[in-house]
């Protein structure tokens, strides 16, 4: 997906993915606050280091699995995985985001595949892996089909984002699938 911009090479294997902390509000507020960022997600562009703050206190720090996505160690967007309980356990939905200024640069698809390599073995009871993505969202369904994720079909009208309802694209890779 073209920028705009040159394309700078990014050494892949400096990309990392660790835990999100309040101390790493600064380089948050990097991605949080671009307008390009959030176009496809349920959040709006961040107005405040305080909305920052709160929002890594009250749901980054408590959820299961959510990981920064690191070049350098410095965090340049966030990948998370979401479980689904009772008789979904199996299931559990996939989530990224990444700053604008790094699109196109595989750095997603890297964080994917290191996700993949880490949930399941993490959560052994986890046999798939599924993401939804807007249908007009070209550049995340390309990162998951680069990982192998299989596009299971579009839903129809089934998410309200930003006051109007979407056709979603859904994805899934098995445990079956990324252990061959």
């Amino acid at each position: 997906m073209s920028n705009g911009r040159e394309r700078s090479e990014i050494d892949l294997s400096k990309i990392t993915l660790r835990p999100l902390d309040l101390d790493d509000i600064d380089d948050f507020m990097v991605w949080a606050t671009d307008e390009k960022v959030p176009v496809f997600c349920t959040w709006e562009p961040y107005a405040s280091k305080e909305e920052g703050l709160n929002y890594i206190k009250h749901v980054v720090i408590p959820h299961p699995w959510l990981r920064a996505i690191c070049l350098d160690n410095m965090p340049i967007g966030s990948i998370s995985v979401t479980p689904f309980s009772g008789n979904d356990r199996c299931r559990g939905e996939l989530g990224y985001v990444l700053g604008s200024k790094y699109w196109g640069n595989g750095i997603a698809t890297q964080a994917v595949k290191l996700v993949a390599d880490a949930i399941f073995k993490e959560w052994p009871h986890l046999d798939r892996l599924e993401a939804l993505v807007d249908v007009d969202n070209v550049g995340s369904q390309r990162v998951l089909e680069k990982v192998g994720f299989q596009r299971e079909g579009v839903l129809r009208k089934y998410f309200i984002l930003k006051g109007r309802s979407r056709d979603m694209v859904i994805f899934s890779l098995l445990s079956t699938d990324w252990q061959t």
